[in-house]
């Protein structure tokens, strides 16, 4: 409107067009992809025959029923329900899909020193019952000891079907389609426009948060 009045009156108008997200890197050819050091492998699927319960759940049962009064999950963990610790292993209801990670020879906004770890594509398979919109997705970690923390924390959350869960998508309000599951990723690769890419300062120690909230941990992930 101001630029209108502006061109009313004759005065000069620069007109500029809002920025856009820069979604995802240069390209990059496959031999400058290479595995991320200290984390095992490029690849992790889940299959229907994966998709089972928590090992062991009536030991942690026996000892945490009288103290907690909710009754266990489905999968036999518990949660305090005044501290939010998680005893047993939690899982979730992701469906069977793959995860792969691997490095690419690139900087994200705010980690100039260092490459970047591509987790991507995440792409859990759709089924009759439910959808899969805006899939494969790609998301970005730093290639540092916190990133890489992060990444392997990802993977445990992956292998226990975390990441992503069945509901109604906060964006197009379409129910019975995947969605995140509480654990934020980074999807945009050189700009924060969106508030899902970098530079974010809190975002690995926030990530690292949620994991925790949701059972994944270092400590765990190593038992």
């Amino acid at each position: 409107m101001t630029g209108i009045l502006l061109c009313a009156a004759g005065l000069p108008v620069c007109l500029t067009r809002a920025p856009k997200p820069i979604l995802h890197p240069p390209p990059v050819s496959k031999s400058d992809v290479k595995p991320v050091p200290g984390v095992p492998g490029v690849c992790r699927k889940t299959k229907k025959k994966h998709l089972k319960k928590s090992k062991n759940p009536e030991d942690v049962v026996r000892r945490y029923m009288q103290k907690v009064k909710n009754p266990p999950d489905e999968d036999g963990s518990l949660q305090c329900p005044t501290c939010k610790a998680i005893y047993g292993e939690k899982t979730g209801t992701q469906p069977p899909g793959k995860m792969e990670f691997h490095l690419i020879p690139h900087s994200l906004p705010g980690f100039a020193d260092t490459q970047t770890i591509r987790i991507g594509p995440e792409h859990p398979n759709p089924g009759k019952k439910f959808t899969a919109r805006g899939f494969p997705r790609h998301c970005y970690l730093p290639n540092n000891e916190k990133g890489r923390k992060v990444l392997r924390l990802l993977i445990t959350a992956w292998e226990r079907r975390l990441i992503f869960t069945i509901g109604t998508s906060n964006t197009t309000g379409e129910s019975d389609t995947v969605v995140w599951n509480e654990i934020h990723h980074k999807t945009e690769f050189g700009s924060n426009l969106t508030g899902h890419g970098y530079p974010d300062a809190s975002y690995l120690d926030n990530v690292l948060a949620e994991l925790t909230a949701q059972g994944v941990s270092e400590a765990v992930a190593k038992a």
